[in-house]
């Protein structure tokens, strides 16, 4: 997996061609590259970003970004009950609960622990629209 500037890509070796080819995660956009070697698949990869992000500057518009830690979960009404049961037992939050939950997941399916900057790994520590009473 290669990273620069918040984007992410998947590099997969083509036998018949005896090229690398990469494509950029996370976005509504098709940004791919190859190279023949690890170092030209990383260079390039770094070359679609940054030419992708002129290309939206030169057109004003907002280039597509790969995830802002953000999104909407639908879950039936018992077990949004039962999380904001969780998070008031626990003096936590709803947001609290359910991270811990995510990242016990992605421990789990990848053994990758998740680490961030946050307090107790909540972003929404202390932000009453993530309080427990929160519907």
């Amino acid at each position: 997996m290669l990273e620069y500037k918040n984007y992410r890509a998947r590099v997969e070796y083509i036998d018949d061609a005896r090229i690398f080819h990469g494509e950029v995660l996370g976005t509504k956009d098709v940004i791919t590259f190859q190279g023949t070697t690890p170092e030209e698949i990383e260079t390039a990869f770094r070359d679609s970003v940054d030419d992708y992000l002129d290309f939206c500057a030169e057109r004003g518009e907002e280039p597509d970004k790969p995830y802002s830690g953000k999104f909407v979960v639908r879950m039936p009404e018992m077990a949004h009950r039962y999380i904001a049961e969780i998070a008031r037992a626990e003096d936590s939050s709803i947001n609290a609960v359910v991270l811990r939950a995510v990242f016990e997941l992605i421990s789990k399916e990848t053994g990758k622990s998740v680490i961030t900057g946050n307090r107790h790994n909540d972003p929404g520590a202390g932000h009453s629209e993530h309080h427990a009473s929160s519907r």
